[in-house]
């Protein structure tokens, strides 16, 4: 620490966007590759192309006319994708280069709701939202077919496995399956059974039986060659997909103990579910880390709207109404990777992990977010029952509180393979706990407050601190509050604790800031001074200073021995909601309503940066350990990593000072040698409109300067000349300069074709510009070629004069 301290502190002057997180799916389907390498995933009007390793969007599909994307599919090889718009166009992409092959009509007269591509990639089925649905040919590029006779919206559309068969299923808003020989372009079969949308369809591999789930909370099971019904199976739940298990593969940890089919459900319940077919049995229930919905509400937060099979990586793929993307092991159901899609507002973000390895974040949900920064994994922590209001992280990183709207407090450890558990939890708010911080030196307390205006004192037990003790906790231990204080006559924005454990500090939205010693939570002292409330204070690490800001648009810092303000400073227009010291001690964050991240340096009073990353309120802000990142969190629904780039951007301007005095010497030694031409072209890239000037000069004062110019401005490249021309103006305008202006001019007049000329940049601004000052040289050298031309005459007067005096004289 002393070594630390020793040396010196470096001032931040800059931080970059190192990674944003950002929504990525929005609702609708989502499909992956055959590879299972990427996902595609429907934005808005955007089609992200997702790296599954990564998290990363490696691409934006996005059509010209803005138009929301209605459906997409990706070809059975993978080499095609195509997506519909409300514009009713279809669009054909190479999506590895993101560009757009072909656009077509896709001849329906309202949006197409759904699309599929046969087994050979050839043909593309379109399901529109006006009951028709449209076969066309991708390769001779043209519409064969015109299906007619559903009714409503098209929703679901499959061809049969066997591409010989030449059979196209359809299901639309009557509930029923159809079946298009497509020969002869007609409805061959009508399999009616359901009661409500039909949402999926799979066909066993001899194509003889197909399965079809439905929201009316049953599946059934059809017989192809008699198109009967053979079997109906209930599943007490509105079902999303079924999907057929593999006959190869084993499936015994799910349940599968004979050979016959059996396929996967989900659907509302969020619970993923074997079947055997043959007895209509339930034989596997996944189990699941949230309490499963026994009550008759069709959605909930954990239902799943989309379940895919990926055979090559042996996963299975789920998509819930929370936009999470979930990837399964086939066969055992254990979770190999989530993704979080959509985060909605985001209200507080903090690093956790010994070395800052992931963030934790607090979405408007019950649930947090952990996401793992190098792969983009997040664990989804269950346990608040209301929305989440904030969090505070232990200082080692591995411990961390979050408070919700629940009244409710919850402690979280994470393990050494970054798995978190929830160890203790507390109750005793009469409000939604709206903000929390940890005790500073150990993990020994926790101080909340919430709503009802209340600061609460929490100690944690030793059981939860020692590593040993907290391993063998299985049900999270119940914390009480050591001590309660009516704080603040309204809503308290912010609590903190100060580095020594000994003092807590609040803000509220009564425009006051209140000093608390911690033992008893006995009122210390008041800070007056902000004329709106306040939403931030946060102790220096330091100094006996308390930093706070306020909805006035102002920070201010004041010190804890009398209660005064040392310094206020201005800038923001906003409100400014989150506040964190930087470069030990000496500079401040900041980030405001408006969206804007700002740095102000604490001795000069200065804002030495403002960063615009979020369109939106900045609710959560804080920097890791190692003080060179930092994460901001923001109501538009992103989450952004920032890096400190002072010492990068600082070493770049050395280097680009000392590759400035290398050209400056080489030029004067090119100059001293006169080798004009390398000269002025050194002088052109360095962008010295003087420098080469002084080369001009130089080569006009040799005894045929004018050739050797004339020589020189010849052989520049076409974007050197258009620079030299840009100087020249500038040249022009000072007398001193304009014969070396009007001696390039000259040469480029003689050396270059009009026509050439036109084709400069900037040649239409240079002329304008040349014409007035040239014309004003041209007239004070006519003035001066008079008055020399009187002086002469003066002169022939004076001799002629001078010389008939001489003669009378010597007569």
């Amino acid at each position: 620490m002393a070594a630390a301290a020793g040396s010196a502190v470096r001032f931040k002057s800059n931080y970059a966007v190192s990674r944003k997180i950002e929504p990525f799916y929005k609702g609708g389907r989502v499909q992956l590759s055959r590879d299972g390498k990427f996902m595609f995933c429907p934005c808005g009007t955007k089609l992200n192309v997702i790296d599954v390793e990564t998290g990363a969007v490696l691409h934006s599909l996005e059509q010209d006319d803005q138009e929301d994307i209605t459906s997409f599919v990706l070809s059975t090889d993978g080499e095609i994708l195509v997506t519909g718009s409300r514009a009713l166009l279809l669009k054909q992409w190479n999506w590895r280069e993101n560009k757009c092959v072909r656009t077509w009509k896709a001849v329906h007269i309202a949006p197409v709701a759904t699309m599929v591509f046969d087994s050979t990639s050839t043909l593309l089925a379109t399901g529109g939202c006006d009951s028709t649905i449209k076969i066309w040919d991708m390769i001779k590029q043209y519409c064969t077919h015109n299906l007619k006779g559903s009714s409503g919206v098209v929703h679901l559309v499959e061809f049969h496995p066997d591409i010989s068969r030449l059979q196209l299923f359809s299901s639309s808003m009557d509930y029923k399956i159809r079946i298009w020989d497509l020969n002869s372009s007609k409805c061959v079969a009508v399999l009616d059974g359901h009661f409500s949308a039909v949402t999926s369809l799979a066909f066993t591999a001899d194509g003889n039986t197909l399965i079809s789930s439905g929201r009316d909370k049953i599946c059934m099971v059809w017989n192809l060659k008699t198109r009967e019904s053979k079997r109906t199976i209930p599943i007490y739940e509105s079902v999303e997909a079924a999907i057929l298990l593999p006959e190869q593969g084993d499936f015994s940890q799910l349940g599968v103990k004979k050979q016959g089919l059996h396929f996967l459900t989900a659907g509302s319940k969020g619970v993923l579910k074997i079947w055997e077919v043959a007895t209509a049995a339930c034989v596997y229930t996944q189990p699941v880390p949230f309490e499963p919905m026994e009550s008759e509400e069709e959605t909930s937060n954990h239902s799943l709207t989309h379940c895919m099979l990926v055979p090559e990586k042996n996963e299975i793929v789920t998509v819930s109404v929370e936009h999470n993307i979930v990837f399964y092991d086939a066969q055992t159901l254990q979770l190999r990777k989530q993704l979080v899609g959509y985060n909605d507002e985001v209200l507080d973000v903090k690093f956790l992990g010994p070395s800052d390895s992931h963030i934790v974040v607090a979405t408007n949900s019950p649930q947090l977010k952990v996401f793992e920064l190098s792969t983009s994994h997040c664990q989804i922590l269950y346990g608040h029952t209301e929305t989440i209001l904030a969090l505070d992280v232990f200082r080692k990183g591995l411990m961390f509180v979050s408070c919700a709207k629940d009244k409710s407090i919850r402690v979280w450890r994470m393990n050494k393979e970054g798995r978190v558990v929830c160890v203790a939890q507390g109750l005793g708010h009469a409000h939604g706990v709206g903000t929390v911080s940890c005790s500073r030196l150990k993990e020994s307390f926790i101080v909340t407050s919430s709503q009802d205006c209340t600061i609460k004192v929490w100690n944690i037990p030793e059981s939860l601190t020692s590593k040993a003790k907290a391993a063998l906790i299985s049900s999270p231990e119940t914390l009480h509050a050591q001590v309660t204080e009516r704080g603040h006559d309204k809503d308290i924005n912010s609590v903190a604790v100060s580095p020594n454990d000994k003092l807590i500090a609040t803000g509220s939205q009564d425009r006051l800031a209140k000093l608390w010693s911690c033992s008893d939570c006995s009122l210390l002292g008041v800070f007056t001074g902000h004329k709106r409330g306040i939403w931030c204070v946060q102790f220096s690490p330091v100094d006996q200073i308390l930093a706070t800001s306020s909805a006035d648009g102002t920070l201010k810092l004041w010190g804890l021995q009398d209660f005064s303000c040392l310094k206020t400073f201005e800038g923001h227009d906003a409100s400014v909601l989150k506040i964190i010291f930087v470069s030990r001690g000496t500079q401040l964050l900041s980030g405001g309503s408006d969206g804007l991240l700002k740095l102000w340096t604490i001795k000069t009073n200065e804002c030495v940066k403002t960063l615009d990353g979020h369109e939106d309120k900045i609710w959560g802000l804080h920097s890791n350990k190692q003080d060179d990142m930092v994460v901001t969190a923001s109501s538009d629904s992103s989450i952004t990593l920032w890096k400190d780039v002072t010492e990068i951007e600082q070493e770049e301007a050395e280097a680009k000072r000392e590759e400035q005095i290398m050209k400056e010497q080489e030029l004067s030694n090119l100059l001293h040698e006169k080798r004009y031409l390398k000269a002025l072209g050194l002088a052109i890239s360095l962008d010295r409109p003087h420098t080469v000037l002084t080369v001009v000069k130089a080569i006009l004062k040799e005894s045929d300067g004018r050739k050797r110019l004339e020589e020189n401005i010849a052989r520049l490249r076409k974007d050197q000349k258009e620079a030299v021309l840009t100087f020249l103006v500038t040249w022009n305008t000072n007398s001193r300069n304009c014969h070396e202006a009007q001696a390039v001019i000259e040469t480029l007049l003689k050396h270059e074709a009009p026509d050439d000329l036109l084709q400069y940049s900037g040649i239409k601004s240079a002329v304008e510009s040349l014409l007035p000052y040239t014309e004003r040289h041209f007239q004070r050298l006519s003035r001066l070629l008079q008055a020399s031309m009187f002086i002469d005459f003066m002169w022939q007067n004076m001799k002629l004069s001078d010389v008939s005096h001489q003669e009378d004289v010597i007569l």
